[in-house]
């Protein structure tokens, strides 16, 4: 079973996170961000993650910070989890519908992490959370789990139904792209021999 457990504590923010990749979607969540725990439940499971995590920060400024920090620490408990990646499919894509929302997600487990992102979102609030915090979390476990990830709004004119589409499509893809390949399942899926 590949799990992990990573902690970050600063002036900030308290986050801690138990993961099991192959796991069957179960959570336990609670960031102090309404929203943000929709969204992390979504991609709990969707992705067949079992996730517990548990953040508190200064909500009273506004939820950057958590927001910032909850990406960061699951993007270390990822990295943490795969280890040297040997067996893994390493690349996958998902095009996800939501209603009217249409997002693509395809990423690449290349150990060298980044976000690129077209996915604007109308309007600057949903609820309480600020719109431009998804890619802020994007951005943040992309440099963290050494993922390269990109993600595009093909339609869309909800903010929550895109944002939704893009955590499910990115629960999906990344599932997919972590699942142990039966062909090669002492291979680590680059030439180098190492994923850097």
């Amino acid at each position: 079973m590949r799990k992990a457990k990573e902690a970050r504590k600063t002036n900030e923010t308290n986050v801690s996170i138990e993961l099991n990749i192959d796991g069957r979607g179960l959570y336990d969540v609670e960031t102090g961000c309404g929203f943000l725990d929709h969204m992390l439940e979504l991609f709990s499971r969707h992705g067949r993650f079992d996730l517990t995590l548990r953040c508190s920060g200064d909500a009273e400024v506004d939820y950057h910070h958590t927001v910032e920090d909850v990406g960061i620490v699951l993007g270390r408990a990822f990295k943490q989890a795969l280890g040297d990646c040997r067996g893994i499919k390493r690349y996958a894509s998902s095009t996800l519908p939501m209603d009217e929302a249409l997002v693509m997600v395809s990423l690449d487990v290349s150990g060298r992490g980044g976000a690129f992102l077209e996915l604007s979102i109308p309007g600057f609030k949903i609820g309480g959370f600020d719109t431009e915090l998804v890619a802020e979390f994007f951005f943040a476990f992309s440099r963290e789990s050494g993922v390269t990830l990109h993600i595009r709004k093909l339609a869309g004119s909800n903010a929550h139904h895109i944002a939704e589409a893009a955590f499910k499509g990115f629960a999906r893809a990344l599932s997919a792209a972590v699942k142990q390949d039966p062909m090669a399942p002492d291979d680590i899926p680059s030439t180098k021999g190492v994923i850097l």
